[in-house]
């Protein structure tokens, strides 16, 4: 008998949690072809079945799980003679998709296996275990979520450290581009980006020159103005406003720097756009 647990919706724009739930599923009991509107992580405590995304169909047992993104068609099944047992843990929000790239998990890469099994499954119990909570439930699971993250995120760090340089490479531009995204609206520096990925700044300025042909500065930049073009399309925002929005004291500096990379004043730009 299936336990499933649903959960209100937290008006939090970050991490939103929807659903967790535990089961154990009797010979080919399946789900699918289905799609899903938010992301969902099952992850094996016994048993073994299989997961089809992709096109491909992966053979998985205890100490491994998989990842269904919003929108993916997936099917799943348990194994005919040592069927599954698996919690299951559902949410979306603003930084859902950036916090599993970084544990490595995407659409394409959806197989995950924790070098700490008993931590995955202490957070899985933890969140079944917060129905017996009548207040504060809702702020629990979510906290235990950002753990049950967190400890992907480690176990992703710590199994870089055994790929190819090159592999190691394209990880820290990818950590760092992902650190921009979700911190470009802030007044953040490249010392900041350097620090979060544990790099020394002349070293990730010389990966970026050498992996993506600019500095991190000017990636910054290049990103920010971008995110200013699509501002400028809701007439509800004014310059200032704009500024703002993308980590820029003043008005002027953001013109300046729009200016320069792209051959027009902010003023002009979005003058043109409403006519």
């Amino acid at each position: 008998m299936p336990l499933h647990l649903e959960v209100k919706r937290l008006n939090l724009t970050e991490l939103i949690m929807y659903q967790c739930g535990y089961e154990e599923c009797e010979s080919h009991h399946s789900f699918g072809p289905a799609v899903r509107d938010h992301f969902l992580i099952h992850y094996i405590l016994s048993g073994k079945g299989t997961f089809h995304a992709n096109n491909e169909v992966y053979a998985l047992a205890k100490g491994q799980g998989f990842l269904i993104c919003p929108d993916a068609i997936t099917f799943y099944e348990a194994d005919l003679s040592d069927p599954w047992t698996y919690c299951w843990v559902g949410f979306h929000g603003l930084r859902a998709a950036g916090y599993l790239e970084a544990a490595g998990l995407t659409q394409q890469t959806p197989i995950l296996a924790s070098s700490n099994q008993d931590y995955m499954v202490h957070c899985f119990e933890e969140m079944l275990e917060t129905k017996k909570l009548q207040v504060g439930r809702e702020l629990r699971l979510l906290g235990i979520l950002y753990m049950l993250l967190s400890e992907l995120i480690e176990n992703n760090t710590q199994t870089l450290s055994s790929h190819s340089p090159k592999d190691r490479k394209e990880a820290y531009i990818k950590t760092a581009i992902q650190y921009i995204e979700m911190n470009y609206s802030r007044k953040i520096t490249i010392s900041d980006i350097a620090r979060h990925i544990g790099l020394d700044r002349s070293y990730l300025c010389h990966l970026f020159k050498e992996l993506l042909s600019k500095s991190p500065q000017q990636f910054l930049i290049d990103y920010r103005m971008n995110k200013a073009i699509e501002l400028m399309h809701n007439p509800l925002l004014s310059l200032g406003d704009i500024a703002r929005s993308l980590g820029y004291n003043d008005v002027l500096s953001f013109s300046k720097i729009f200016s320069r990379t792209q051959g027009i004043a902010p003023s002009y730009y979005q003058k043109e756009l409403y006519k």
